[in-house]
């Protein structure tokens, strides 16, 4: 007796070629799910997320997922209102498409846009099928933490009564970290259908390349500069401002040079250090990189730069952190004591951690690396490679996800 193939729906407003890193996780995991034999469907929108002039093919094969884009599904990021409607237009387009599909066992979401989880269980209940649920930040918590929402808003209120249908309604639920699982159960019951899983640098695994060896290193002209760097979205959930008051403290030292590679509304404030006073500027801001340069750009750097707002856990979880130990380099961590992240940091000597705000030892450990040996920074290194193995590497994290999207 033959089997039918599953048919496994994704609803989601960024996929690859798309640069943002929700988009990457779901490629990862949809890619594996065909692998396995799975016919699975991306239905996603056609034009960049960070930059809506960016315009993708309406519809493509790519590693053996079929990926069917939809206009009007992505007006950028300007403001809140853009974002909600472009949001609105896609949950709309995608459940009237997904309706008609012949065959459908799952439908599969995650959190860009914040709406989308609305139009799976619209689809879930039309169809009668199981919905599968991987939020990658929670929101309207994060627009409320961030005060572009007011936490008693009606729209605030609308959110929270939407999360807690989709909560509700959702078969099984993968969470980033336990603080993460801990803010959802307020929300609604979730015992029982919840799996922590944390989430991959999409780029792993990585070779880690010498600065000898490293073309992306030497074009920048980083020479034998000790380089912290910063690489993903420029959220404002990931705040810069205390590492770059305290770059400008230590523009006495040739020593050192901050990169910061990547996107997003907090690069406004990167760019304006980048260009100042140059070229006594220390900073470089640099666009996103193409996937197939990360592991260059990613080896060009002596220290990886992880941010985390002060009110953040639980709301979002930084993968960047993950692709900064598959190549083996230390952590300068940017954020408060209690975090996911920051337990990492203490699990063994991989870094440092300063708090938003605190200049003053933003400056002395920016110049504790730079007198830092570059053995000693190898050593650390070495052991957030060695740490990352123990927790389980990119292809444990994917393949324990797609075991639970295809049960």
């Amino acid at each position: 007796m033959m089997v039918r193939r599953r048919t496994l729906v994704f609803f989601t407003q960024v996929y690859p070629p798309d640069p943002a890193a929700v988009g990457q996780h779901l490629a990862d995991a949809a890619e594996e799910l065909a692998r396995r034999g799975n016919h699975v469907i991306i239905f996603t929108a056609d034009r960049g997320f960070d930059d809506p002039s960016q315009r993708y093919s309406s519809a493509e094969t790519r590693n053996g997922v079929s990926v069917r884009r939809l206009p009007f599904g992505s007006f950028g990021k300007s403001s809140i209102a853009l974002r909600l409607a472009s949001g609105i237009f896609l949950m709309i387009q995608e459940v009237w498409r997904a309706a008609f599909l012949k065959e459908i066992d799952a439908v599969i979401v995650s959190t860009s846009p914040p709406v989308g989880p609305i139009a799976a269980v619209a689809l879930s209940r039309l169809r009668r099928i199981p919905l599968k649920y991987w939020p990658m930040d929670v929101n309207p918590d994060q627009m409320v933490a961030l005060g572009n929402m007011d936490s008693n808003s009606p729209a605030v209120k609308v959110f929270d009564w939407a999360n807690r249908i989709v909560l509700r309604r959702a078969s099984a639920i993968i969470v980033l970290d336990t603080m993460m699982e801990k803010r959802l159960s307020a929300k609604a019951d979730i015992s029982g259908r919840t799996t922590v899983v944390r989430p991959w640098a999409p780029e792993e695994p990585l070779e880690s390349i010498s600065h000898a060896q490293n073309e992306f290193r030497k074009e920048h002209c980083f020479g034998d500069k000790t380089v912290i760097m910063y690489s993903g979205n420029h959220a404002m959930s990931h705040p810069l401002t205390t590492i770059l008051m305290a770059a400008r403290r230590v523009r006495d030292d040739p020593r050192l040079l901050l990169a910061f590679i990547g996107g997003g509304v907090g690069k406004t404030e990167v760019d304006a250090e980048a260009t100042i006073a140059e070229p006594a500027s220390n900073v470089v801001s640099l666009p996103y990189q193409d996937r197939s340069v990360l592991p260059q750009s990613l080896s060009a750097a002596d220290v990886h730069l992880v941010s985390l707002g002060d009110t953040m856990p639980g709301i979002v979880h930084p993968s960047k952190i993950y692709g900064a130990m598959a190549v083996g380099r230390p952590i300068l961590l940017l954020g408060p004591r209690d975090n996911p992240i920051a337990e990492l940091l203490e699990r063994a000597d991989i870094g440092w951690r300063v708090s938003h705000g605190d200049v003053d030892e933003a400056e002395r450990v920016l110049r504790a690396i730079a007198s830092s040996s570059r053995s000693d920074l190898a050593a650390k290194g070495e052991r957030a490679r060695g740490l990352l193995e123990s927790i389980g590497n990119r292809d444990a994290s994917c393949a324990r996800v797609c075991d639970i999207l295809e049960e």
